[in-house]
């Protein structure tokens, strides 16, 4: 059994923040309701490992796929060869050696920037830092740069951020809202605006670029944006992959990144150990935090085939085709069987199972796993390192807020402020 290496004061013990209410240890998988509930490690990791014996199930993906007419859908929704093909055309995009390549400047130059808010003095909502950081960092990849980038952060926070279910279902099913809820017409205008002020400019701009390129002027933009239009995607198609890059580039990372940064203004320790170590080590802490926090932490698969399926205690359960799965992304980070009796302890560094990476299934696993898993670290390591040298102190708890469906949180009211002469020493 793996455990935490290092020496622990009992009242170390449990440093989850965000966990839903009835949330308890429950059984490694049962049928209930209707559709199978998993949340054994080793059971969630062999599901998302099936390969073609499920397919994707969550985001509204099945509304989605019935009621728009796409003929390419994004990636975050296909399954197959298509998926397949799709995966293997942007991982020049997501590539580690590729994200350290190309955007560790503007990340460093949009961190520095977005940081000085606090050489006043006082108290700065972070989540708001957050999110234009991150939507930012998100837009140069996406290839959204055509238009406001403020104004572009508030209108997809406008659609993203729900009162009642509070990251969407994009992180929750945004289609099945606009679709079916009698009051979105207001949520399809936002769409629309998201639409006509930061995408279509963007693919307008792009598509000049491209015929200035082919006329021997300047290369152009190497984004997403700039793959889609030469793989012939229609405008309605690079929408729904600009969204769906919206959504994992902006609204994940602005919650981890506020959920990171309340971990360690709290935890003096730690946050002299991520200050005073190399970037192997801060990024340890930050899959630690991760493991312990996923800001998605329900995922969904439809079986295509039967699945035999054994737990801990060795029966058998039999998953008939087209039974839906619901998998327990933050059981399974703290299944105490496979991670140790104090899985639900923050331990960077703590002994983990061959196989089990050290944030275990927070950026997903099998072909679904995150392409976008090795910016989103280093967002949040330059981000949090340049914060914390500013000697930032938490002026109040925040609230954690909830969308039901995939259990994700929302972090609100954290407010931060740092004293003035921060600026001369960060």
């Amino acid at each position: 059994m793996t455990a935490c290496p290092h020496s622990r004061a009992p009242q170390d013990a449990g440093d989850r923040k965000a966990l839903p209410a009835g949330e308890t240890p429950l059984p490694d998988i049962e049928e209930r309701d209707g559709r199978w509930h998993v949340r054994s490690l080793a059971l969630v990791r062999e599901i998302l490992r099936a390969g073609g014996a499920t397919k994707q199930s969550g985001f509204a993906v099945e509304v989605a796929t019935q009621s728009l007419p796409l003929k390419r859908w994004p990636v975050l929704y296909a399954d197959g060869p298509a998926h397949r093909e799709q995966r293997s055309k942007i991982t020049r995009f997501f590539a580690p050696a590729v994200v350290d390549r190309d955007y560790r400047d503007l990340v460093t130059r949009r961190a520095e920037a977005f940081l000085t808010q606090f050489d006043d003095g006082h108290a700065h909502d972070l989540g708001d830092i957050a999110l234009h950081f991150s939507t930012q960092v998100a837009a140069r990849v996406i290839g959204l740069t055509a238009s406001d980038q403020e104004r572009m952060a508030w209108r997809l926070a406008a659609f993203f951020d729900q009162p009642d279910s509070m990251l969407g279902e994009l992180r929750a099913g945004w289609w099945a809202r606009v679709k079916t809820a009698p009051e979105t017409a207001q949520q399809v205008a936002k769409l629309g605006w998201f639409f006509l002020k930061d995408v279509r400019p963007a693919i307008r701009s792009h598509r000049d670029a491209l015929k200035a390129a082919t006329q021997g002027g300047a290369e152009p933009p190497d984004d997403v944006i700039t793959h889609l239009i030469g793989e012939g995607y229609s405008d309605l198609e690079i929408l729904m992959e600009c969204l769906t890059y919206g959504a994992a580039g902006m609204v994940t990372t602005r919650e981890f990144l506020q959920m990171a940064t309340w971990h360690l203004v709290e935890k003096d320790d730690l946050r002299r150990r991520f200050l005073s170590t190399d970037s192997a080590g801060r990024r340890a802490i930050l899959h630690e935090i991760l493991r312990l926090e996923p800001v998605v932490g329900h995922l969904y698969r439809r079986a295509q085939d039967e699945l035999r399926l054994v737990d801990s205690a060795g029966t058998e359960h039999v998953i008939p085709a087209g039974a839906r799965l619901q998998l327990y992304v933050r059981q399974a980070n703290s299944d105490a069987g496979q991670l140790g009796d104090d899985a639900e302890s923050l331990c960077p560094g703590r002994d983990l199972s061959r196989g089990v990476r050290p944030e275990v299934m927070s950026f997903g696993d099998g072909v679904h796993r995150c392409p976008g898993n090795s910016i989103a670290i280093l967002e949040s390591e330059i981000f949090l390192e340049r914060l914390f040298r500013r000697n930032v102190s938490m002026m109040s708890t925040p609230r954690i807020e909830w969308e039901d469906v995939v259990a994700g949180y929302a972090v609100r009211g954290l407010l931060l402020t740092a004293p003035r002469e921060a600026a001369t020493t960060a």
